[in-house]
């Protein structure tokens, strides 16, 4: 079983509620769920959907392919009636829409290519009157998403007693008029589709033995949630999409958790933040996306310098400028990667799921923290938008270890230098205030005492300290890529961040039974997963280049237009990949879209 669910219509209309919802009771019902957003820069208008993919087996990706559309205007079932499956069906509501698409089929038909012109051609139209249905049942149209909420589980042939709970606990706070309006319209909604869908034929979404309920996450959750466990106790940031659910997240959390949460004038006053409280003796982040991070560059020079621990959440966008903000690209790779004068450590990590990104948030802070250098989590707006389902976080593998000087152990010291050389380049970094010792740090080139210096021998001892005593170090901390498919592959898909789930599922896809992809081959297709993408993971604990050399066709799948990760490869380890899969249209990949790009390159 594996259904896809569209919900589209104009921003205002409440897709997202529908959407959310939905989501939640397949997830809550023990299905594997993913979902994606597509939505345009605009507050009301335009076209926006919201897709959900829900099975009895684990998905990461959209498909191409739709089973139920719920149109919530005219534009949705013009976009969206082609992806129909064989049994697929588009609910709609002809009052609201002002027509009618059933018996009386429109002439010339309503879609170019469409299914119009006779009427049985208009078979997967099921016309649910939403508004009048949730008038009916006591409430106000406004209520009408959920009627058809509940209609989209009634053609499934599901219970209501999940969304009957969901409703309760989102309108507790309304009162109990406003639950039994949407409880009666959701029971409408459900009644009607029950009787009325005749040509409904989906296998009841219904598991043969009880299921565990899942948790539902998205990424910018994750990240925040993997703060929360890692000891954050302030974040700072201007709200720029789509690293703003994060603020949000922990915001939700700040009283529970004892957590500063400061939304600040600009990026430059966020970074500076961070670096304040962090200098002053906690656990800081800020986040943002590329616009706001080239404004946070002098900030990310001075944690350098100064040894500065920080993490930095950095969310993709399509750029230059505004671009497309609310689409998705990987474009600001070798951004994060060389932005800031000057020359210091850094790590750099790319989540490719939920779970990943809150384990690698856990990464970056101790890294952060124990080499006193800036961690930067990148991400983009399609990882940010898309939920997934997991069993549980395991807490057991979160790290802490406090690497700060403070108390007793402070207090006790006869002297103290806060960059004092050290065989490892790492100076113990005591809390200002918690012993007599003078805490100073200066952005000038310093001392081992940190007073500002100009002579040349300071100067080459403290690029050394920072710089070649720690990068070795941290080299070691990093771990290699994910290998997932043929252990001895001859074709090899390669890429960074939130490919993952599209990847992994073409692999599934292209591997037996399906036919060979090379003529006359034996060996099948694996992923080369790249999470911790700086520095450059090394060879020791898994060979990944020479899975790449022995292996006939590599390609590179990214979504940049000229390669970034693919440059980053052959500039840390000399290899060169011989194909290349790059989108760079603001749209994620869908899964049989990936696939035919996959076989092209074959061909």
């Amino acid at each position: 079983m594996d259904y896809s669910i569209k919900i589209g219509g104009e921003a205002g209309q409440g897709i997202q509620t529908v959407g959310d919802t939905l989501a939640k009771v397949f997830s809550r019902t023990g299905f594997h769920v993913f979902t994606n957003q597509d939505y345009e820069s605009r507050v009301r208008g335009g076209h926006n959907f919201y897709q959900i993919r829900f099975s009895d087996k684990p998905v990461m990706a959209s498909r191409e392919k739709v089973d139920i559309l719920v149109a919530l205007d005219k534009e949705s079932i013009e976009r969206h009636e082609k992806e129909l499956t064989a049994i697929g069906q588009i609910i709609y509501d002809s009052t609201a829409l002002k027509q009618e698409f059933g018996n009386n089929p429109p002439s010339p038909p309503f879609t170019k290519g469409g299914m119009g012109g006779l009427s049985d051609k208009y078979s997967h139209f099921l016309d649910i009157p939403f508004i009048k249905l949730a008038v009916e049942s006591g409430g106000s149209k406004i209520m009408a998403n959920t009627v058809a909420t509940g209609a989209v589980l009634g053609m499934l042939g599901m219970e209501l007693s999940i969304l009957l709970g969901i409703i309760k606990d989102t309108f507790w706070k309304k009162g109990e008029d406003v639950i039994k309006a949407n409880v009666n319209a959701a029971m409408a909604g459900h009644d009607f589709a029950v009787k009325n869908c005749m040509r409904c034929s989906f296998s009841p979404a219904v598991a043969d033995s009880p299921l565990k309920p899942k948790m539902l996450i998205s990424s910018v959750e994750a990240i925040g949630l993997g703060a929360i466990a890692s000891g954050c106790k302030f974040y700072s940031a201007y709200p720029m999409t789509p690293s703003t659910g994060i603020m949000n997240y922990i915001a939700g959390k700040e009283k529970e958790f004892g957590i500063i949460v400061e939304q600040a004038e600009d990026e430059i006053a966020a970074i500076n933040m961070a670096l304040g409280a962090s200098f002053a003796g906690v656990r800081s982040m800020t986040g943002t996306a590329g616009g706001g991070f080239a404004l946070m560059v002098e900030g990310l020079s001075l944690s350098g310098m100064t040894e500065t621990p920080v993490v930095i959440a950095l969310g993709q966008r399509p750029a230059p400028a505004t671009g497309l903000p609310t689409r998705t690209e990987q474009g600001d790779l070798l951004f994060a990667l060389h932005t800031a004068h000057g020359e210091f450590p850094r790590v750099i990590f790319a989540p490719g799921t939920p779970e990943q990104a809150f384990y690698l948030t856990n990464k970056a802070f101790e890294l952060a923290e124990k080499y006193q250098i800036p961690a930067i989590i990148i991400f983009d707006q399609y990882l940010s938008d898309s939920e997934w389902t997991f069993e549980e976080f395991n807490l057991e593998k979160i790290k802490y270890t406090d690497y700060r000087l403070r108390g007793d152990a402070f207090k006790n010291l006869k002297e103290y230098k806060r960059h004092t050389y050290t065989d490892t380049g790492v100076s113990p970094m005591g809390i200002p205030g918690d012993a007599e010792h003078l805490v100073i740090t200066d952005s000038d080139e310093h001392d081992e005492e940190g007073h500002i210096v100009e002579d040349a021998e300071t100067r080459i001892k403290m690029v050394d300290k920072r710089l070649f005593k720690k990068l070795p170090l941290i080299k070691k901390e990093m771990e290699p890529p994910t290998l997932y498919g043929d252990n001895k592959p001859e074709v090899i898909i390669a890429g960074w961040g939130s490919n993952y789930g599209i990847m992994k599922e073409a692999v599934d896809e292209l591997s037996p039974p399906h036919p060979p992809l090379i003529k006359g081959g034996k060996g099948g297709i694996a992923m080369l997963h790249f999470s911790e993408m700086y520095p450059f993971p090394l060879t020791d604990k898994f060979d990944y280049l020479n899975i790449l050399k022995n292996a006939k066709i590599t390609i590179c799948v990214e979504n940049n237009a000229t390669g970034q990760f693919a440059r980053l490869m052959k500039a840390e380890t000399g290899y060169s990949f011989n194909g290349f899969i790059n989108r760079y249209d603001g749209r994620p990949f869908t899964l049989e879209e990936l696939a035919r790009e996959i076989k092209s390159r074959l061909s």
